[in-house]
């Protein structure tokens, strides 16, 4: 699971299950045509299921998170090893390679970068501001070479249906400032909202660098925290990253059309507003009297030069795909994924990675070949399932993003998504009693109401897990809805669930290594996917898209 740089992310599941009896229908290897009534797939489930075993997942973990593997990083032969065992395994069991663009069909070639920052000023008249030290930049920089920018004011930089810094305001190519957070009315509710929660907007800054993209900004410049003291302090995570080489998305950021973002101190934004700190952040008094969006009445200075230098160089990676063909309802597809990713060597140390996320990945592994039994059997799905490990997770969701950015099936026929990520081990609390009987399930009620009833049912039926919705409070201060794979799914409109086990003492530490993998913990949590897959993929009706919860 993704490590929280910039909130703060992680993972999901357990244990093993009785649900290994013999379907009442005969699930004859011989079946004249694939079965296409929903009762008898039903019926049919359990003895797939029972296919996903224990000793099986620990025959496959044992291999990739071995040291042989190398913590399998991103970019690194030990990341390329995994990805050749777990596309030989799919060629093995009968699925085909989708990928019809690429000489390996199972292989989606990511373009990855890995990149360090250089040399970064930004100069307002003879007053020379200092990347690392005034501002920040998330993601890639226009300005690998020094550049005068034309500054413009955009209050909070909103651009929703019912608020909008942007009306009449014309952005295009230009450096625009805005302030962190989001607006609120004299009683104190939120402006966007008309609550007293925030929403996306003073949350997550990429709404804001998307906003800005859209309208043809080169840049955005988000002020942050009141003072100087405040914005050290909350940027002090970035300042340890800075020296660090990083790994992104080719082309993500201002080199491929997107606006930059970038954090700046009080100070920044008011030299290049022509004002000062205090009048600056005033402004919020006059949104608050105004009850809705207020031009500023700042007068943007005209001598701005920038640079922010950043060196890449390629890295190739990829996602490792198989796909089983649906019948009746072939257009309509399922994705499962987990990420193969892990964080490689440190400090001549091996970090398997043997829970995160090796045990996701064999758990997809394992539904895929039960669901290439079932479909050799007569018994495939009626939509058709994508079995997808995704690449540089840690690094930021970014195989995932790179998929929903490139899918190989259209997004809009995508049914939903499910997401193993960590179901291996206990966390801090189940640990206190020995609990291994649970899962975490995140997300499955964000988006449809019929996924969450489905994902309840099928664990009453056949598996009997505790089904823990701790996480999926949109309170959580842990985000791990947010932090994983499914978020890129879940951000384009599909119903998503996610399985994940919580955090323990290992996490993202060497010390993660497969003699700790309690295998019918795992066993039962990949049962529970199983089953929901199987639903999801052979019932009459697609799921609704009927709710957006955060």
């Amino acid at each position: 699971m993704k490590y929280n740089k910039f909130y703060v992310y992680a993972l999901a599941a357990f244990l093993t299950t009785g649900c290994a009896t013999t379907p009442t229908t005969t699930t004859s290897t011989t079946a004249e045509a694939p079965v296409a009534d929903a009762d008898r797939l039903r019926e049919a489930a359990p003895k797939y299921a029972a296919t996903i075993t224990a000793a099986d997942l620990s025959k496959h973990l044992h291999i990739i998170a071995s040291d042989e593997y190398e913590g399998r990083d991103t970019g690194s032969k030990g990341l390329q090893m995994a990805a050749e065992y777990i596309s030989r395994e799919f060629k093995e069991d009968g699925l085909v390679g989708p990928v019809k663009t690429n000489s390996n069909p199972y292989y989606q070639p990511v373009n990855l970068e890995r990149s360090q920052w250089g040399e970064g000023y930004l100069m307002v008249g003879k007053q020379k501001f200092m990347m690392g030290q005034d501002f920040f930049v998330l993601g890639a920089s226009p300005y690998q070479t020094e550049q005068t920018a034309e500054v413009v004011f955009a209050g909070y930089g909103i651009d929703a249906d019912n608020y909008s810094d942007y009306a009449n305001l014309d952005v295009t190519g230009k450096m625009v400032v805005v302030l962190g957070g989001e607006p609120k009315s004299a009683d104190g509710k939120f402006l966007v909202s008309g609550t007293d929660k925030a929403s996306d907007w003073g949350n997550d800054f990429r709404t804001k660098r998307n906003a800005a993209t859209k309208r043809g900004a080169k840049s955005v410049l988000v002020v942050t925290g009141t003072n100087a003291g405040e914005f050290t302090t909350m940027t002090q995570r970035y300042r340890n990253f800075l020296t660090r080489p990083s790994i992104g998305l080719k082309g993500n950021g201002a080199q491929g059309g997107a606006t930059a973002a970038m954090m700046v101190s009080p100070q920044v934004g008011a030299a290049l507003l022509g004002t000062t700190p205090e009048k600056m952040l005033a402004y919020a008094n006059q949104v608050a009297k105004a009850g809705k969006p207020t031009a500023g009445t700042f007068t943007a200075v005209k001598d701005v030069k920038v640079k922010t230098e950043r060196n890449s160089t390629a890295l190739p990676s990829e996602n490792v795909l198989g796909y089983i063909e649906g019948t009746d309802k072939k257009d309509e597809v399922i994705v499962v994924t987990a990420h193969y990713d892990h964080v490689g060597i440190e400090d001549g140390e091996i970090f398997n990675g043997a829970n995160d996320d090796g045990s996701g990945t064999v758990a997809v592994v394992e539904l895929a070949e039960a669901f290439a039994q079932a479909k050799k059997d007569g018994f495939g799905p009626r939509r058709s399932i994508l079995f997808m490990l995704v690449t540089a997770e840690e690094k930021g969701l970014l195989g995932s993003e790179y998929y929903a950015n490139n899918p190989i099936f259209p997004l809009e026929n995508t049914v939903a998504n499910i997401n193993i990520d960590m179901i291996g081990r206990m966390d801090f609390d189940a640990e206190k009693t020995n609990d291994q009987n649970y899962i975490y399930v995140i997300g499955a009620d964000k988006l449809s109401s019929e996924l969450h009833q489905i994902n309840e049912e099928m664990n009453q039926k056949h598996v009997g897990l505790r089904l823990d919705y701790k996480f999926n409070d949109e309170n959580d201060p842990n985000r791990f809805y947010y932090r994983s794979d499914h978020y890129n799914f879940a951000k384009n409109g599909i119903p998503i669930v996610f399985y994940f086990n919580g955090v323990h003492a290992d996490y993202h530490k060497a010390t993660d290594t497969v003699d700790k993998i309690l295998f019918e913990k795992a066993e039962k949590a990949a049962r529970l996917a199983f089953h929901v897959t199987w639903e999801l993929a052979n019932r009459d009706n697609r799921i609704v898209v009927d709710s957006n919860k955060k």
